[in-house]
């Protein structure tokens, strides 16, 4: 296989749109979903974001990656207004009008609305949830961290509320997404399914971890 090799002065010396696809890429497969918010003033907003990331889960914290403010972020803004949102995971059946979203509506638009989706109201929960995906998180905003290096923001926050079919949820508390139906993402607009090579044991020394189903189908003989 012909390889290619660049230093970092190759790399800042891209186009700015082939540099910003070229790192986006290289990171590999990343999460994808919708995060829905409403402004003070009741106006849904729905936004796809691809870098939703495990934080901790004690209390149950993740965090996502906002690109910087030089233009009007709306989910941003909803999101330290009213301090709450959900997070939605995206399926094969609307990732085109997930993709939509990062279209730059008017703060007056809901990208419900412009893309077709269904906006999923809880009664006593402020934020919309997308009706039609199948892994729903509610979640409250905890912290905002501003990178200095390149002007974005990290957004932390901890789960409130989680709403997954029944038949996704494993004995062991695994949530099988490729059941669900979550899709995933490389680049900014590469769509992606999954498909599951095994799951493995708990990794320890001197041991050579064994595929789950197997261990557990031993335990239970």
């Amino acid at each position: 296989m012909d390889r290619k090799e660049y230093n970092s002065n190759d790399i800042l010396a891209f186009e700015q749109r082939y540099r910003a696809m070229f790192i986006n890429s290289l990171g590999g497969f990343k999460s994808l979903c919708l995060i829905g918010t409403r402004n003070g003033k009741g106006t849904s907003n729905l936004a796809v974001f691809n870098s939703f990331f495990h934080v901790g889960a004690n209390p149950p914290l993740f965090g996502f990656i906002v690109r910087p403010d030089t233009v009007e972020r709306h989910t941003l803004d909803n999101i330290l207004e009213t301090r709450v949102f959900t997070v939605n995971h995206v399926q094969e059946a609307f990732y085109k009008a997930a993709h939509q979203t990062a279209a730059r509506y008017s703060e007056e638009e809901s990208e419900f609305e412009a893309t077709g989706l269904t906006e999923e109201n809880m009664p006593g929960y402020y934020p919309p949830f997308v009706a039609e995906s199948n892994v729903k998180i509610g979640a409250s905003f905890r912290q905002k961290i501003d990178i200095a290096q390149n002007g974005t923001i990290m957004i932390l926050a901890e789960i409130k509320y989680v709403s997954i079919p029944g038949e996704i949820l494993m004995p062991d508390g695994f949530i099988d997404l490729e059941k669900a139906g979550t899709i995933t993402c490389a680049g900014l607009d590469s769509y992606h399914r999954t498909e599951r090579i095994s799951r493995l044991t708990y990794a320890k020394p001197h041991r050579e971890p064994e595929a789950f189903a197997q261990k557990q189908n031993e335990l239970k003989a």
